[in-house]
């Protein structure tokens, strides 16, 4: 089998806009240390702290929905050099913010551009990347997320000062480094192919592909890029047309997915992992961050192992493993803090290897699944639209969940809170066995044949 190399121009242009996925894991993550130090500068209680959370995510709901349009008139060079722009403004803002008010606004402002990083920046790469080894580089942005979140946790953990209830203000300034390497670094970059031709500066087009497709691949992209760009235009599809009755299974699986992926809690471990752990009997701020960096440490992992999986697994098969080991991971969770007092100090131990089981368990099925069977099942018209509204309920799900977790503690208890989310996670593999279809090895336009037949997806 014939290896791909991969020019040393196209990997450096791809890490630079993938440092955007970087910003979207750091940003995501940064909050999970900075909240007991921010809980005792200001004397915040629970509601306060959940809106701090999950502000951020109402911010990413805005950007996901306003990043589309603005990319195609703009350009999606021009897309991520704002969006750079916004995370500098944001960690500064946040570092220094004076209130809970500011702070709270400076997280709307960076939600903002998590959203725009969520959909711009892999479209950047997907658009840029040779043919051959198009998939590898755009996955790298989701690597890149979760070694976000881990760079999140071990910038925590070194700057948090128990002594210093200030320590989080450094938490958040450090976004500025990799704010300005994409910044900066996207000056040097160039526009896509795609979006040039689509804009009718057909030479510049052909100048940026020759340096990155591989030259016996150029006249064939050239040609299929000319060619949808010629299909989009004459085939403006209204957004109604995603309602036909023939779409709505692609539909319910788009937003079923992204239900029980956020449903599941998965959030809640990365933005409240210390507060969890200061609540199974970690006194210190500083020391309820290392569980963190190890929970980190194995999503990392863990998103590498799924990259082998996807394409050699299947899809559904691995969506079935993954929720099934979620399940006793999410009970024996509850179960740990429910028999807390018999624990006692080594319940930490037995929290932590209950959500590494579950982190890696998510990490290789529904985390990786979601947004790739979505940019399946659609047919090419109605692609974007679909993505759109998958984007949409990924964020809007998130912020209930951020929103809800002290409250389901609070009511509830933090083991009746866990066993929850098993209970969904079992829901989820019974609706999983007859909605989720295995489009490995499928072309698109098969799948699309596949729906307009009102075939079960169960049988794809």
């Amino acid at each position: 089998m014939k290896v791909t190399k991969i020019r040393p121009n196209v990997l450096m242009i791809s890490i630079v806009a993938a440092t955007g996925g970087l910003l979207f894991g750091f940003d995501t993550g940064v909050i999970s240390g900075a909240l007991p130090f921010l809980k005792q500068y200001w004397q915040l209680n629970d509601a306060s702290i959940e809106w701090i959370t999950t502000t951020v995510l109402l911010g990413a709901v805005v950007g996901a929905i306003g990043s589309g349009r603005l990319s195609d008139i703009i350009g999606r060079k021009q897309m991520i050099i704002v969006n750079a722009v916004i995370f500098t403004v944001g960690a500064i803002g946040c570092a220094f913010a004076p209130n809970p008010a500011i702070l709270i606004l400076m997280r709307i402002l960076i939600g903002i551009a998590i959203g725009i990083t969520s959909y711009v920046v892999p479209m950047y790469i997907a658009e840029i990347s040779p043919t051959r080894i198009r998939g590898a580089l755009v996955t790298l942005n989701q690597l890149m997320i979760t070694i976000g979140i881990l760079v999140s946790y071990i910038t925590d953990f070194a700057l948090s000062d128990d002594n210093n209830n200030e320590s989080w203000r450094w938490m958040f300034l450090v976004g500025l480094i990799p704010a300005l390497v994409l910044l900066i670094g996207m000056f040097f970059l160039p526009e896509t192919p795609r979006w040039l031709i689509s804009r009718h500066r057909l030479e510049e087009g052909i100048k940026v592909l020759k340096k990155v497709e591989d030259p016996d691949m150029v006249e064939k992209t050239l040609a299929n890029i000319q060619q949808e760009v010629k299909q989009e235009t004459e085939n403006k599809t209204r957004v109604t047309e995603i309602f036909k009755p023939w779409l709505r299974t692609p539909l319910i699986i788009t937003v079923g997915i992204f239900f029980f992926q956020q449903f599941s809690g998965v959030n809640t471990i990365i933005y409240y992992s210390p507060i969890i752990f200061k609540m199974a009997g970690i006194v210190s701020n500083t020391q309820s961050i290392i569980p963190a960096i190890i929970i980190g440490v194995m999503n990392v992992l863990a998103c590498l192992l799924s990259v082998f999986l996807l394409d050699r697994t299947g899809r559904r098969k691995l969506y079935m493993i993954g929720i099934l080991g979620m399940i006793p991971s999410l009970a024996l969770l509850g179960i740990c803090f429910h028999f807390k007092e018999a624990l006692g100090a080594s319940l930490p131990i037995f929290a932590v290897l209950s959500i590494v089981c579950y982190i890696v368990f998510i990490a290789i099925s529904l985390a990786p699944l979601g947004w790739l069977l979505i940019s399946e099942i659609f047919p090419l018209n109605v692609r974007g639209v679909g993505m759109s509204i998958g984007s949409l309920a990924h964020w809007a799900f998130n912020a209930v969940i951020a929103f809800t977790f002290l409250k389901l503690v609070n009511s509830l208890g933090i083991d009746a809170t866990f066993w929850c989310y098993a209970v969904i996670c079992l829901i989820g593999a019974v609706w999983g066995y007859y909605y989720i279809p295995e489009t490995k090895g499928k072309s698109l336009e098969d799948i699309e044949s596949f729906w307009r037949k009102g075939s079960n997806p169960r049988k794809l």
